[in-house]
């Protein structure tokens, strides 16, 4: 969505970003939309020249799930001409020397699948997420080597849900996005279990059909700043502790305990959802390699409990800036070490 452009061309069906940049120029910047982008659904033989020109021996790319599904599902129907784009892409990159990392979801659900049952706020979204997984690596799987099931799940949680900047556009009312429809105080926690579960799901179908014949590795990419406490005193330390809980733990903790941090349980009470124990047992460890995106860190300041409206935007109660006294944080080496142990506790 972000690059690849021939929204309308190649039977690709809409996504829940071709209808909010088209339903809601308002809420870019610009008011533009991503029906061309850098249009490399065209140029892509001119972009891997580029990449081979410039010494670059991997390249990651996420596919469109409508390309391959255009309604989500595979009952649906299998869409040829997707899957032909992504194999010539593919097998130029290859052809160049340089290896494919396939990331499956980057936040462009299928609108169908929005429209029928509330994407990624309904359990149904699993199975289906599950079989367009499965499309892609018995089509790919013997060029992919390495499969990245979602691309910052937190950002579609957060800023779709909590704060309705990004697609589909829900959040309580008084929240940021002004939303017409969402609940900020219990969506992301939905969605972000849903998106956990079906990453499990596609991840356990991978290693029992896939893995030994295909040989490849299957992760999911997680995005985090890193909180640095306002002041020395001690709720500010917890404040920057919860807050890093509510971002990266929020999804590591399940990934490597099988159940979300303490703090969220203790803070979020009945509106976080509960894994089962079989639930449980399949997302712990469902990982070969954990990518982590970083681009800044923020200072947190300890907030008092809330009476008033909730929203997953307060219930860490941290406040969050990125300078003080005239010093911005941008983290440091004991940020990776943290992050790094974080994922290392299988």
């Amino acid at each position: 969505m972000q690059y690849e452009g021939g929204a309308m061309e190649g039977g690709r069906g809409p996504s829940i970003w071709d209808n909010f940049t088209h339903q809601h120029p308002d809420k870019i910047a610009d008011r533009s939309n991503g029906d061309v982008a850098v249009d490399s659904y065209h140029l892509y033989k001119e972009d891997v020249r580029l990449m081979k020109d410039m010494g670059m021996d991997a390249y990651r790319f996420s596919i469109s799930w409508t390309r391959i599904l255009p309604d989500g599902t595979l009952r649906g129907g299998v869409n040829r001409e997707g899957v032909e784009y992504y194999n010539n892409l593919i097998n130029e990159l290859l052809s160049r020397g340089v290896q494919p990392f396939v990331t499956l979801f980057h936040w462009d659900s299928p609108q169908a699948l929005e429209d029928k049952y509330g994407g990624f706020l309904n359990p149904n979204i699993i199975n289906d997420y599950k079989d367009y997984a499965e499309v892609c690596f018995r089509e790919f799987g013997d060029r992919v080597k390495h499969w990245i099931t979602f691309n910052e799940p937190w950002a579609v949680s957060v800023a779709g849900y909590a704060m309705g900047v990004l697609a589909p556009g829900r959040c309580s009312p008084w929240e940021m996005g002004k939303c017409s429809a969402g609940d900020s105080a219990s969506e992301p926690y939905t969605v972000s279990h849903h998106q956990l579960l079906a990453h499990a799901a596609a991840v356990k179908l991978y290693r029992k059909k896939y893995k030994v014949v295909q040989k490849g590795k299957i992760g999911i990419t997680l995005v985090s700043a890193w909180f640095v406490p306002f002041s020395h005193s001690d709720s500010d330390s917890d404040a920057a502790k919860r807050a890093i809980d509510f971002m990266f733990g929020w999804f590591m903790d399940p990934l490597t305990r099988g159940d979300y941090p303490l703090s969220m349980r203790r803070m979020v009470r009945d509106r976080l959802p509960r894994f089962t124990k079989q639930q449980s047992k399949l997302v712990k460890g469902a990982f070969d390699f954990i990518g982590i995106n970083y681009y800044t860190a923020n200072y947190a300041d300890n907030l008092p409990p809330s009476n008033g409206l909730k929203s997953y935007n307060t219930d860490a109660r941290a406040n969050l800036t990125g300078e003080s006294w005239g010093k911005i944080s941008y983290g440091n080496q004991h940020s990776v070490k943290t992050m790094r142990k974080r994922c290392f506790e299988v």
